[in-house]
C-alpha cells in the first residue's frame, strides 16, 4: 500500500485531540502504546481550529500532537481538515452552502455543509491543503494523506445556481453541441427540446417525472463534482509530497459515487464499514463490500473506520457482544485489508457522536471495551505476516455504476423493486457460504482471468460492454432486465437484451414484474420446483436451451432460465439460485467448501481464515494443515471454533 514506514498491519483509529485539554494528550499516547496502536487519523474536522480566520493559521497544537504521536511510535494518517468548512467561510460566503432539490439552502451546524461545485469552497480547501502539506511534508509521523471524509455521506448533490453552471459545463464537455444533448436526452418527448445551454438546469423538483436521461447524467455529474474536489486537493499534496500516499475513506457499497472512477484517483483504497450487530446476516453484507474494496485496485486495502461497539446513528444502536469486535476486525483482514482502524480512539463527551463507541470508552481502562482493544492489538501484531498478501478469485460479479443509477431511477420503470445491492447479494451470499472467493469487476475490464462471471443486472449495457462479455471464455451468468438501454438510457433497437441478444440466444418480448407479495412458480428441466418474486419476463428463445420454465399464471410453460453455449440467462429472480449456480460452478471446475452455517472461509496467500459468526461452536474440516497464528497451535483434520471466534492458519 505504500506505507513502508509502518511494518506489518495497521492498528488504530480516528484521534480528535482538539476535543480534549492538552493534559489528556499524554495519557492518550501512553495508552495507544499500551494497546499496540501504530497509526492514528488526525485533524479530519479541524479546519476551524487550523484556520480560525481567512489566511490565519494556528498549527501549534497540531505540531504538538504529531510530535507526541511520533515519540510514542504512532504514525499519522493526516487529514487536510477539509471535511467541513469553518463558520467564517459560510458566513462570508453563504452561497457555499448546499441547496436541496426544492430550493432550500441548508444551514451550517452539521458536517459536509458545502456545495461541491462552489469555486469559493474549492479554492479555500486547496489553500488549506497546501498550507497543511507544506507545514508537515517532512514530519516523521506522516505516512498518509486523508482528503475530506466519507464523500457523499451528507452532501451527495447540490441544486444551487453554481451547481447549475457547473452542470452545464459538464454537459458541454460531454455532448459538445446542443444537438448532441437533445439527441442523447430524447428531448422530443414531452416538448423538452433545448435551444440554448442557459436553459439547462439541474433536475430540481418538478410537477411530474423528470427526464430519466437527465437524471442519469445528473448522477454522473454529482459523482464527478465531488471527485473534482478530491482531485484538486490531491494535486497539491502530490506536488508537495509526491511519495506520500493519498486516500479518502469510502463507504462500502455506495450507490452515489462511481468507485471505479474514484479508486483510480487514489493511491490506496480505504473504507468505513459498520456491520449491524443486530443483523444475523451482517457479516455476509459487509463481506461483499470488503471484496469490492479489494477489487477496486486489485490490491490490499485498508479498513479506515469501524465501530468497536455500538454506533450512534441507527434508530437502535446495539453494542457488539464480547468477541465480536475482534471477529469483525479479523473478517476485514480475511478479505484483504492490511489493517484495522476504528472511529474513534477516545469516546467523545459531547456532540452527535458522544454515544458512538470508541477504543477507549467513557469508563476508561477498567472496561470490557478497553480489554478487548488491548487484546485485539496483540492479535494484529501476531498477524503481521498477512500484510501485503493477496486473494485470488475465480469468480467475479459485475458492478457498473451507470447501470445502477439507471436501474434505480425514481420513476418511469416497469418496477421500482429491482435494487442492485440486493441483486448482488442474491448471488454473492451462496458463493460466500461455499467459501468461494469473489471479485467485483466493471463490465469493461478484461474478464479472462476468471472461470465464472455473474452479471446480476446490466440494465444499461453498451455495445462495447457486450463485446467484452462475449469475449469471455468462461461461464457467464446474466440476470434479468439486462441489456435494456444504451449509455443515454435509450432502449436498444429490438428491445432487451439488446447487444447481449446473440450472446444469450434469447429475446425479451415483455417485462412482467410481479406485484408485492406475489410469487411465480418455476420448474427446472429435472423437475425441481422453485419460486420467483419481484420480476419475470416473457422470453422467446433464439437458439438457447431451456433450463427452467414458468408454471402457472400468464407465463405458464414459457422459458424462465436458458443457456446458450456457456452463457446462462435468468429472466426471473429465483428465491434460491443454487440449482443454476451449482451447475455453472461445476461446468467451470470451481469447487467450494462445505461449511457449517455462519462459518466463513477466506484465503490470502499462505493464510486461511475461518471465522465463526454463529452463536454456537462449529466443527470445521480443515482443507489444509497449519499453525493457528492466533494461538500458536498446530492444527490438522478438524477444529472446533467457538462462537464469535476464529482460526488463522499459516500454511505452506
Amino acid at each position: 500500500m505504500g506505507l513502508t514506514r509502518v511494518p506489518g498491519l495497521l492498528y488504530g483509529g480516528d484521534y480528535n485531540p482538539e476535543q480534549w485539554p492538552e493534559e489528556v494528550w499524554e495519557e492518550d499516547v501512553r495508552l495507544m502504546a499500551e494497546a499496540g496502536v501504530n497509526v492514528a487519523t488526525v485533524a479530519v474536522f479541524s479546519w476551524s481550529r487550523l484556520e480560525p480566520a481567512p489566511g490565519v493559521y494556528e498549527f501549534g497544537w497540531l505540531d504538538r500532537v504529531l510530535d507526541l504521536l511520533h515519540e510514542h511510535g504512532v504514525a499519522a494518517d493526516l487529514a487536510t481538515a477539509t471535511a467541513t468548512p469553518p463558520p467564517w467561510l459560510v458566513r462570508l460566503h453563504p452561497e457555499v452552502r448546499p441547496q436541496d432539490a426544492a430550493g432550500t439552502r441548508l444551514e451550517f451546524g452539521s458536517r459536509q455543509g458545502y456545495c461541491p461545485s462552489s469555486p469559493v469552497f474549492r479554492a479555500a480547501a486547496v489553500r488549506l491543503a497546501r498550507a497543511v502539506a507544506e507545514r508537515y511534508a517532512d514530519h516523521p509521523a506522516l505516512v498518509m494523506w486523508h482528503v475530506g471524509n466519507e464523500y457523499a455521506d451528507h452532501t451527495t448533490e447540490c441544486f444551487c445556481e453554481e451547481s447549475a453552471r457547473d452542470f452545464r459545463s459538464w454537459l458541454r464537455a460531454r455532448y459538445t453541441t446542443l444537438d448532441g444533448l437533445n439527441a442523447a436526452w430524447g428531448t422530443s418527448c414531452w416538448g423538452q427540446h433545448y435551444t440554448d445551454w442557459g436553459q439547462l438546469e439541474p433536475p430540481r423538483k418538478a410537477p411530474g417525472p423528470v427526464n430519466p436521461a437527465q437524471l442519469l447524467d445528473w448522477r454522473r455529474f454529482s459523482s464527478d463534482a465531488l471527485l473534482a474536489c478530491f482531485e484538486a486537493e490531491r494535486a497539491v499534496l502530490k506536488e508537495v509530497t509526491p511519495d506520500v500516499p493519498v486516500t479518502t475513506n469510502f463507504m462500502s457499497v455506495l450507490r452515489d459515487l462511481d468507485y471505479w472512477k474514484w479508486a483510480a484517483a487514489e493511491d490506496l483504497v480505504t473504507d468505513d464499514a459498520y456491520p449491524d450487530p443486530a443483523d444475523p446476516r451482517a457479516h455476509v453484507k459487509v463481506a461483499l463490500s470488503y471484496d469490492l474494496m479489494r477489487s477496486l485496485k486489485r490490491q490490499p486495502w485498508l479498513l479506515l473506520e469501524s465501530a468497536p461497539g455500538a454506533v450512534s446513528w441507527r434508530e437502535v444502536n446495539v453494542p457488539k457482544a464480547p468477541g465480536v469486535m475482534r471477529l469483525h476486525s479479523l473478517q476485514a483482514l480475511a478479505h484483504g485489508s492490511d489493517g484495522v482502524m476504528f472511529f474513534q480512539w477516545r469516546q467523545a463527551r459531547y456532540g452527535p457522536e458522544k454515544f458512538h463507541s470508541a477504543m477507549l470508552p467513557h469508563g476508561g481502562t477498567g472496561t470490557r471495551q478497553w480489554r478487548e482493544t488491548v487484546a485485539l492489538g496483540a492479535d494484529v501484531r501476531r498477524l503481521a505476516g498477512v500484510a501485503g498478501t493477496e486473494t485470488r478469485a475465480e469468480v467475479a460479479l459485475v458492478l457498473d455504476w451507470d447501470s445502477w443509477w439507471g436501474l434505480e431511477a425514481p420513476e418511469s420503470l416497469p418496477s421500482n423493486r429491482l435494487k442492485l445491492h440486493q441483486l448482488l447479494l442474491a448471488w454473492y451470499a451462496p458463493l460466500h457460504a461455499r467459501g468461494i472467493a469473489v471479485d467485483l469487476t466493471p463490465p469493461g475490464r478484461d474478464l479472462n482471468g476468471y472461470r465464472v462471471v455473474i452479471a446480476p443486472n446490466l440494465y444499461l449495457c453498451t455495445e462495447e460492454q457486450a463485446a467484452n462479455l462475449a469475449s469471455f471464455r468462461g461461464q457467464l451468468v446474466v440476470g434479468p432486465f439486462s441489456g435494456v438501454v444504451d449509455a443515454d438510457d435509450q432502449v436498444h433497437p429490438g428491445g432487451a437484451p439488446g447487444p447481449l441478444r446473440e450472446l444469450l440466444g434469447v429475446r425479451v418480448e415483455e417485462f412482467w414484474p410481479l406485484p408485492d407479495g406475489e410469487v411465480q412458480r418455476v420448474e427446472t428441466a429435472d423437475g425441481r420446483g422453485l419460486t420467483a418474486s419481484t420480476w419475470t419476463e416473457w422470453l422467446e428463445t433464439e437458439g438457447a436451451e431451456v433450463l427452467a420454465r414458468y408454471r402457472g399464471g400468464p407465463l405458464d410453460g414459457r422459458p424462465a432460465v436458458t443457456r446458450n453455449g456457456t452463457a446462462t440467462y435468468l429472466s426471473c429472480l429465483p428465491e434460491d439460485p443454487a440449482p443454476f449456480l451449482d451447475a455453472v460452478l461445476a461446468a467451470a471446475g470451481v469447487t467450494g467448501t462445505e461449511l457449517p452455517e455462519g462459518v466463513e472461509l477466506c484465503r490470502r496467500d499462505g493464510h486461511l481464515f475461518l471465522l465463526n459468526h454463529g452463536a454456537e461452536p462449529a466443527t470445521v474440516s480443515l482443507p489444509t494443515d497449519g499453525v493457528d497464528l492466533l494461538t500458536g497451535r498446530q492444527l490438522s483434520g478438524t477444529v472446533v471454533i467457538a462462537a464469535h471466534d476464529a482460526v488463522v492458519l499459516k500454511h505452506s
